[in-house]
């Protein structure tokens, strides 16, 4: 079996412009871990509606499927780095309406799911520079290393900031804990302000100019269409987005309507999930030295649906702690496996574009999982509903089996030429 060459690549821990790179994404993660718990409870708090409360969840990637093609197609034409800044400054700017609007008005469900359209939208675009910008500031040789930095630093600090998040609703309220983000998106910006590297893209800007947008996008689409890799692991990952919509915007009704969680408790169980990506980004580069690509993603797919039913018949917080840990290093190893195969099977000058067009169409079931599952909470209560939920990653699960990933040379050939 092929050793892929990251797996014994130069670390990434002494390159400076990483590390700025890698701040600007831990203290961002920071304050998304608070307004994760802050965000959904003052919904929830001001409706009492399950559907409602899950439409943040469906918001956090309803515009990646409205813009995704788009802003990859123009992060692969404008300078990264300017992007990334100005995303940065509209996510602050959307949170801190929240507070100022508490203050001086009344505070409405509508204003809040604006709010988590908005920041999702500045996602889609700062998400698109990203990826792109990744690979060009450490090498494709070093790319494994610096996803698993990323997603290990950033985890790690998010197994503490849910609880966090939960004390700044109890101490601040929730609009002030969602000032502790806007706050956090400003100390970012400023860290990816002073990375010395560019972020590419690299093509030459003649080559940008005479292209049009439409071709650039159908470039990205082709990619996607034709590469065994990039095609396999996008599509088995639409079953794992609609369960991962459905158990994230079932959450917080689940903790307080059926296991009687306090609302400044529900970061603990955040904790809990953020645990379990912290240990699918640490365990996923041991895994793919001694497994294959494909194998790695069938085991994730097929352990994730008893990992949702558990958490759907948890009998009290603690067995739901247990179950979202196992489900959350499930669901992340399928993510971070397939980003990472899917970075080192693109060239450059389509990083963004293949990478937002994948993960559009992986994400795309999150915001029908979400909808989906509070609409049946309303109906049948969540635990029915998040046990409903776990049948489309089942599905996925089934598929992969019967699916190129089974070849134990999937991921380690290379990708067939691009259509330029």
């Amino acid at each position: 079996m092929t050793t892929p060459k990251e797996a014994t690549s130069p670390a990434v821990w002494g390159d400076r412009d990483f590390l700025l790179f890698l701040i600007a994404r831990t203290v961002a993660t920071v304050g998304s871990a608070v307004t994760a718990v802050a965000l959904p409870l003052l919904v929830y708090d001001l409706s009492r509606s399950a559907l409602l409360t899950s439409a943040v969840a469906a918001l956090q990637v309803l515009p990646y499927l409205l813009f995704g093609l788009i802003a990859g197609a123009m992060a692969d034409r404008l300078p990264r780095r300017p992007l990334m800044l100005c995303c940065q400054a509209a996510s602050a700017a959307a949170l801190i309406s929240v507070p100022l609007v508490e203050h001086t008005a009344r505070l409405t469900v509508t204003h809040l799911l604006t709010v988590a359209a908005l920041l999702a939208t500045a996602f889609v675009w700062f998400d698109a520079a990203a990826f792109g910008a990744l690979p060009t500031l450490v090498g494709k040789d070093r790319l494994l290393a610096a996803n698993s930095a990323v997603w290990s630093t950033t985890t790690l600090v998010g197994v503490a900031a849910p609880a966090l998040g939960g004390a700044a609703v109890a101490a601040l309220d929730a609009p002030g804990a969602l000032a502790l983000d806007a706050a956090s998106y400003v100390i970012a910006g400023g860290a990816l302000a002073v990375v010395g590297r560019v972020f590419g893209p690299t093509r030459p800007i003649r080559d940008r100019r005479r292209s049009q947008l439409l071709a650039d996008i159908r470039e990205g689409l082709a990619f996607v269409r034709d590469n065994t890799v990039v095609r396999s692991l996008t599509l088995l990952g639409l079953g794992n987005s609609v369960t991962a919509g459905a158990v994230t915007g079932l959450l917080v009704v689940l903790a307080i309507r059926d296991l009687g969680v306090r609302e400044d408790g529900v970061g603990l169980l955040l904790v809990a999930a953020a645990a379990g990506a912290l240990l699918a980004a640490v365990v996923l580069p041991r895994l793919v030295r001694h497994l294959p690509i494909g194998w790695v993603s069938i085991g994730a797919l097929s352990a994730s649906p008893p990992a949702v039913a558990l958490l759907a018949f948890a009998p009290d917080a603690r067995w739901a702690a247990g179950a979202l840990l196992a489900w959350s290093l499930t669901s992340t190893l399928v993510v971070l496996n397939g980003i990472t195969a899917r970075q080192r099977a693109t060239p450059d000058y389509l990083q963004a574009r293949v990478n937002t067009t994948a993960r559009m169409i992986a994400w795309g079931g999150t915001p029908l999982g979400a909808l989906a599952a509070g609409a049946l909470a309303d109906l049948a209560g969540a635990r029915a509903a998040c046990a409903l939920m776990a049948v489309p990653v089942a599905v996925s699960a089934a598929l992969s089996w019967w699916s190129p990933l089974r070849d134990q040379a999937f991921g380690t050939t290379p990708p067939p030429p691009s259509r330029t």
